[in-house]
């Protein structure tokens, strides 16, 4: 089987009236922090798996603000690997923001990410791109037997994808695993900000991807030390009600802020027709009355939640307005007589 992708550039829509070519068949995007040790191995390692496909392929290291020479040997490795690119970035800014640089700078029409430690195979590339081809959009890697603490690292692990799972609808056993292929038009649509490039399968999703996943090899560490840790749990489940409120609310916020709003303000008003009942009618006195706050908080809080999903609603409206960003997603178009452009020819395998 000739496993080589289509040498036909793919055009991609980036911004209304403009167009991007993608002169590659392959982008490896690698996240860089402190592998100063990893980094020549990793190189070779990749060139060595991509060797026999005859890909025309791209390694591109963003260099996360590293302090261990990791910056001043990938000036080097430049000169003496035509395929090598290497983004440095001013500081460091965390893996979210080193993946979206290598998304910005790959020019390959299918993008591959992995991590910088060894940890994860290069020799699998090949075997996630070629799934891709099967019709998928996003192909992301499970690490069926990975070598990591069970304590600290795969009981962490398999909870928050449980829960990920849960709450995004996107069932994977594994969305820690940074070994994922994906078509360069579905990640350019993306914009990612804090932890969110974990969340990159859930997000892909509401885009309306294809999504799938298979076992890949996993190694122990080699060289360094994790610079994963239970400290990032609290920023994951924050990122996960972001996620949770783009998938359901993004285009429509006042159907949840208005919901909770107009229930608080019916109770206010409820309880406040209650104690004025009691007032003019029974004659009672209602001042001393625990009831009278609460039904005035749950008044102003209506009023407030009104007023943020209003507000929501503009702030939408000018994210989606201002960037020319439809709120439909168009997977192909069918027939000769469209005045729309169509979007990039699918990728196929040539056998």
């Amino acid at each position: 089987m000739d496993s080589s992708l289509p040498s036909v550039p793919t055009f991609v829509e980036t911004l209304p009236g403009a167009t991007e070519v993608r002169s590659l068949d392959l982008s490896v995007v690698v996240p860089i922090y402190n592998e100063v040790e990893s980094l020549p191995q990793l190189v070779d390692a990749i060139a060595i798996a991509l060797k026999e496909t005859a890909w025309r392929y791209e390694i591109i290291c963003v260099d996360d603000g590293s302090r261990d020479g990791s910056t001043d040997l990938l000036r080097k490795m430049v000169q003496t690997h035509p395929n090598l690119r290497a983004v440095l970035l001013r500081r460091n800014y965390g893996q979210t923001a080193a993946m979206a640089a290598g998304f910005h700078f790959s020019q390959g029409e299918v993008i591959v990410t992995l991590d910088g430690d060894l940890q994860n195979d290069p020799r699998d590339i090949p075997m996630v791109v070629e799934k891709l081809q099967e019709g998928y959009d996003l192909v992301s890697g499970w690490r069926k037997e990975r070598q990591d603490a069970p304590l600290t690292r795969l009981l962490p692990s398999k909870m928050a994808n449980a829960l990920i799972g849960w709450v995004t609808g996107v069932r994977l056993h594994d969305y820690g695993c940074s070994l994922k292929a994906y078509r360069a038009e579905l990640v350019m649509d993306m914009n990612l900000y804090g932890e969110l490039h974990r969340f990159l399968p859930a997000l892909a999703f509401i885009e309306g991807a294809r999504i799938t996943e298979v076992p890949v090899r996993h190694h122990a560490r080699q060289f360094g030390e994790s610079k994963y840790g239970l400290g990032r749990t609290f920023r994951v489940v924050m990122d996960l009600f972001t996620i949770a409120f783009i998938k359901k609310f993004l285009t429509r916020p006042m159907h949840v802020f208005g919901l909770f709003g107009l229930i608080s303000m019916v109770l206010g008003i409820a309880l406040g027709g209650y104690l004025s009942f009691l007032k003019l009618g029974l004659g009672q006195s209602i001042g001393d009355r625990p009831l009278l706050i609460l039904a005035v908080v749950l008044f102003l809080t209506g009023v407030q939640l009104l007023s943020l999903g209003l507000m929501a609603e503009i702030a939408m409206r000018t994210y989606h307005e201002s960037q020319g960003r439809p709120i439909y997603r168009v997977r192909e178009v069918v027939g000769q007589s469209s005045s729309a452009r169509s979007p990039s020819p699918r990728l196929t395998t040539r056998r």
